[in-house]
């Protein structure tokens, strides 16, 4: 047998106060032998030694009569729920038996023991409590929202009762759980007052002087604010008075907690906190004349003080979502100080205190899809009856279209309902994802087609071997891993696609025949192929066969040879002009480059796209053959390469000037005047070492467009004859192809 735990002279009076107190409040609502069967617990458990004080030195059992009362208090759920706080721990620590519970005390305490179990066997977890999803698993996980309210009044109890512990690093964790956890679930349910407790003593375990700074601030100014609020209410309840009006006035003051988030978020002091406190004007009136009442009033106070038409609020003519009605305009009170006025009636203000309202919800965060109806209920049935079957409608579905699931280390995720062990596997990482053969679901292998359910602790196992597969993207739910597996397909098909045109360059290399892209181009257009991809798919799946795809291809090459050779030139009539002499001699290049660092005399050719010359800024692109190609660095392909072939590009740099020439295509368009062409050749045949190769113009609708081939030296020179052209009259547009 455990040694007993003596309880002080002081925890024997509150347990008895407290006792009789429940007795007197919860009397009505309970059954036969409920509190016989209640103290032969109690008694049972101090007689046998169940009793410990917890980490903080307190005592467990005069905690639950402290909370049921707390929660009697605030909630007011009677019979269910008192039992069930002040039997949970005899519960929770093995020495009585659930099913033991249910006969002695009903189903509907165990079925609220049952849940309060369920959520500490999520601590276990060790979860990160600092996340929405930790506190919308609580809620999904709690069948009974009772569990939840309990928890709640717990925790607001056991912050009250430990100011004075000595276990900081426990205090500062249960603070922290409180400001991350419970307030923003008292937030939701609309327990203002409790939520409001909890958020002002987290702040004072966890900013000590932050709490106390503004406490005493708001101590020392409140004779002054109490002053200023009874000025400025006292000519309004006259006024009221002599309108008939029946009303009461009263101030609020922001919480302690409030005021730090705003001095934070306004990076100043508690001196520049202006809207410290608001009036409410809370009228008594009947329904059919609520609105009438509320802009009589609204319009008499605005006639007494300058209103700031910017921060009026409206929600008489359009109620909030949740419920709430009320006006709410800022004036200049007395003294030029701005002074925030709430104006509804007797119902109205029931409403937003019962919870139908919440402050946080109307200064703009919105509530998840289905909670604000149902908010709009719970406090009303609860307060009605503590009957089971009232509380069966209340069940949690509001996230049934979510599920919430663990790691193995205890970090949550929320999913889609239906999301599967392979959504999982990518949320995690698209590594993962891709690799994934199957998972573990609370330690039991599974497919990767296994669905999630809330609660689960999930774990993905992979191998190397797996590649992601077509019918995947039919498994998944989530875009996320739809995404993941489309783009893990498209890289495959990539690499397979590279693969292939590697093995075709060495079969092009053995035949000795020299590979050139622009043929490759016309023999893939020729097969039937719009893309270069799929022609090399095919090829890397043997659906083509690759001695048949180099035959084609010397047929191709064959016949572009035979298409290119010279023809006779065009009439004068057509505008034509061609110079084919010494082509062979001006298309030679030995101007120098740099290729990489500072690698210098590499064999080298110029991208036939995009036509770079001496001066351009350019960039190198080491072929499948081994050769390379200088492009430009704006050239039209240049995007695509950078993409898919980064680890193919090279730096360029031109190093030194030859005697080199190049054939550069000017596009020009301009009015079909007389005389045009003769202008611009005449320009063209003044300027030094630049030579007109070739000129074919097209005239419409008294229009003219041509291309001109010239043969320049570089960049500088080009530019100097675009901009000579330019000034020709009649020409409207030039430039470089």
């Amino acid at each position: 047998m455990e040694e007993k735990m003596i309880f002080t002279d002081e925890e024997k009076r509150e347990i008895i106060g407290s006792a009789r107190r429940l007795k007197a409040a919860v009397a009505d609502s309970l059954k036969p032998g409920d509190e016989t069967m209640l103290k032969e617990y109690i008694k049972a458990a101090i007689r046998n030694g169940e009793i410990h004080r917890d980490a903080f030195g307190l005592n467990p059992l005069l905690l639950s009569f402290q909370t049921a009362e707390l929660e009697l208090e605030e909630i007011g759920m009677k019979r269910e729920c008192v039992l069930s706080i002040l039997l949970y721990n005899g519960v929770t620590a093995g020495h009585h038996p659930i099913e033991e519970i249910e006969k002695n005390f009903g189903p509907g305490i165990a079925h609220i023991i049952e849940g309060l179990k369920r959520i500490h066997q999520l601590y276990t977890k060790n979860p990160v409590i600092e996340s929405e999803n930790f506190r919308n698993l609580l809620l999904s996980f709690a069948e009974d929202m009772r569990v939840i309210l309990i928890m709640i009044a717990d925790r607001v109890n056991l912050m009250r009762q430990i100011r004075d512990a000595d276990n900081e690093e426990a205090r500062r964790e249960v603070a922290e759980e409180a400001s991350y956890l419970y307030a923003p679930l008292a937030h939701k349910l609309g327990l203002y007052k409790l939520k409001s407790e909890l958020e002002d003593l987290s702040l004072k375990y966890l900013e000590h002087d932050a709490y106390y700074m503004i406490k005493e601030k708001l101590n020392a100014t409140k004779r002054s604010r109490d002053a200023y609020i009874e000025r400025f209410i006292t000519p309004i309840k006259q006024r009221l008075d002599e309108m008939g009006i029946k009303c009461h006035v009263k101030g609020r003051t922001k919480s302690i907690h409030s005021i730090w988030q705003k001095m934070k978020k306004q990076k100043c002091g508690f001196d520049h906190i202006y809207d410290l406190f608001a009036i409410r004007i809370i009228i008594d009136s009947p329904i059919d004349k609520e609105k009438m009442l509320c802009w009589q009033t609204y319009s008499m106070i605005t006639d007494m003080y300058q209103p700031n038409p910017k921060r009026l609020r409206d929600w008489l003519s359009v109620p909030k979502s949740n419920g709430y009605e009320s006006l709410h305009i800022t004036v200049l009170g007395p003294e030029n100080k701005w002074v925030e006025v709430q104006i509804r009636t007797e119902r109205m203000d029931e409403i937003a205190e019962r919870g139908l309202a919440a402050h946080w919800r109307y200064k703009g965060i919105k509530g998840e899809s289905g909670l604000d109806e149902w908010l709009n209920n719970i406090r009303s049935a609860l307060e009605t009856n503590d009957d089971m079957q009232l509380m069966d409608q209340f069940k949690m579905d509001l996230y049934e279209d979510e599920v919430f699931v663990f790691t193995p280390k205890g970090d949550l995720f929320k999913f889609p309902k239906g999301a599967t062990v392979l959504d999982f596997a990518y949320h995690i990482h698209s590594g993962i994802g891709n690799k994934c053969v199957g998972g573990k679901i609370n330690g039991k292998n599974v497919s990767i087609r296994e669905v999630l359910h809330s609660g689960d602790t999930v774990e993905i196992i992979t191998q190397n071997s797996q590649k992601p597969k077509q019918d995947w993207v039919n498994i998944v739910r989530t875009s996320r891993a739809k995404a993941k597996i489309r783009m893990a397909l498209k890289e495959t098909k990539i690499k397979d696609g590279l693969l292939a045109k590697e093995m075709l360059a060495r079969k092009f290399k053995n035949r000795k025949i020299e590979q050139d892209e622009s043929t490759m181009s016309h023999l893939i257009k020729k097969l039937g192929f719009k893309e270069a991809s799929d022609f090399y798919r095919q090829l890397s799946e043997e659906k083509l066969d690759i001695n048949d795809v180099i035959e084609k291809y010397i047929e191709v090459r064959n016949h572009d040879i035979n298409a290119n050779a010279p023809q006779a030139a065009r009439s004068a009539e057509e505008y034509s002009y061609e110079n084919n002499a010494e082509e062979e001699l001006k298309s030679r290049n030995d101007d120098t480059l740099v290729i990489d660092k500072n690698l210098k005399g590499v064999d080298y050719s110029l991208a036939k796209c995009c036509h770079p010359i001496y001066g351009d800024p350019i960039f190198g692109f080491v072929t499948v053959n081994g050769g390379i190609k200088i492009h430009c660095q704006n050239c039209p392909n240049a995007p695509e390469m950078r993409k898919r072939f980064g680890y193919r590009i090279v730096k360029a740099r031109w190093s030194g000037k030859g005697s080199s020439q190049y054939n550069i295509t000017i596009r020009v368009v301009g009015n079909d005047d007389i005389g045009i062409v003769n202008n611009i050749t005449s320009v063209i045949s003044k300027e030094e070492r630049i030579e007109m190769r070739s000129i074919n113009i097209d005239s419409y609708d008294g229009l003219f467009s041509g291309n001109l081939v010239v043969t320049v030296d570089d960049t500088s020179r080009l530019n100097s004859l675009l901009k000579k052209i330019r000034t020709v009259r009649g020409v409207k547009s030039v430039t470089r192809l």
